[in-house]
């Protein structure tokens, strides 16, 4: 039988989905923040492969927005405004003149209504949030619901659902930093990734899309069959090097019916494939990340942790050609992303 714990924490609730194959997950009602996530390696070794505070006060601020939902918009708005139906909308500015993230009182700090679900094969906590028009600067007042499943396929699923009386932007995600090695072990460089992207979104010096989405081809951006993160963390390329030596930009899926990415780290033997029906995804390979942080496991430096914000992307509210974001009065955001871990021998 699969189960959830609850513990009360002391000003929040944690709670963790446990299976019947030791995998477990544990995440906070506030901001919804994944603390941990405990997979086998291939010897059948446990361990936390996301990073997450020693202390979780400091969840409170969270800069760097481990493990964190995030919304309304996931990503950079481009001059903190956006429009709509012929309405300008001025959101709120926390990077510059910009929003990122969903501005000052995004999501992640949000105490989310926990409801917690037990079955033979699965079990999980639907978190649920009314965001009132205003909040950060957005039109309309949302109802968002995220639902977080664990089953005995060692699948972690992220469930997104929102409704709106009014035309609104919304892009929701997960900002997990994910490090297979286990335990903070080794950096990121050597994990090995594939993913179904021809095309990925050109960034410029203040890491704004332009409106160009560039071909992957010959580039370190062309991960189709498959290459190590050093490739890119190492690279002189411009647009690695615009956002501290590395990745930060939204790769387009194609559309081809397969796994959107594949992850593989050869020390552990741990491999994490991501399935979702949102059109892309920001790959962040933690470049800026502060160090001396103190973590469960260890101490932050950069390149200890790569995200895979699948979401829409905000560049649609400024530039066409893009995976829009816009959800309009009567209709329904219903996404999915699929985590699967496994271990080759």
């Amino acid at each position: 039988m699969m189960q959830v714990e609850t513990k009360e924490l002391n000003k929040w609730k944690q709670y963790t989905i446990t299976n019947e194959e030791g995998m477990s997950v544990s995440f906070l009602n506030y901001g919804g923040i994944i603390t941990e996530i405990r997979t086998p390696d291939r010897d059948g070794r446990i361990e936390n492969i996301v990073l997450g505070f020693k202390d979780y006060a400091e969840y409170e601020k969270n800069p760097d927005y481990f493990g964190a939902l995030i919304g309304r918009v996931a990503g950079r708005i481009q001059n903190a405004t956006f429009e709509s139906n012929g309405e300008q909308h001025k959101l709120d500015k926390n990077e510059g003149e910009h929003q990122l993230h969903g501005g000052t009182n995004g999501f992640n700090q949000v105490i989310w209504d926990g409801q917690p679900f037990e079955s033979q094969t699965a079990a999980g906590v639907k978190l649920s949030h009314n965001s009132p028009e205003g909040e950060g600067g957005y039109p309309g007042n949302i109802e968002v619901e995220v639902t977080y499943t664990l089953n005995n396929d060692n699948q972690f699923i992220i469930d997104y659902a929102a409704t709106t009386d009014k035309t609104t932007a919304i892009a929701l995600t997960n900002h997990s930093y994910f490090n297979l090695s286990g335990d903070l072990k080794d950096t990121v460089h050597n994990h090995f990734l594939t993913i179904n992207s021809e095309r990925f979104v050109e960034l410029d010096k203040e890491l704004i899309p332009t409106g160009n989405s560039i071909d992957v081809q010959d580039s370190p951006f062309d991960f189709r069959e498959g290459r190590l993160l050093s490739d890119g963390l190492n690279d002189q390329t411009n647009q690695n090097k615009i956002v501290g030596n590395g990745y930060d930009h939204y790769f387009i899926f194609g559309n081809r019916n397969e796994n959107n990415v594949v992850v593989v780290e050869e020390n552990s033997g741990r491999v994490l494939t991501i399935q979702t029906d949102l059109p892309g995804m920001v790959m962040y390979t933690s470049n800026t990340l502060d160090t001396g942080i103190e973590l469960a496991e260890g101490t932050s430096k950069p390149y200890l942790g790569v995200c895979f914000e699948t979401q829409g992307s905000p560049a649609s509210l400024n530039h066409k050609g893009f995976p829009g974001v816009l959800l309009k009065a009567g209709e329904t955001y219903k996404k999915q992303t699929i985590f699967t871990f496994d271990a080759e021998n």
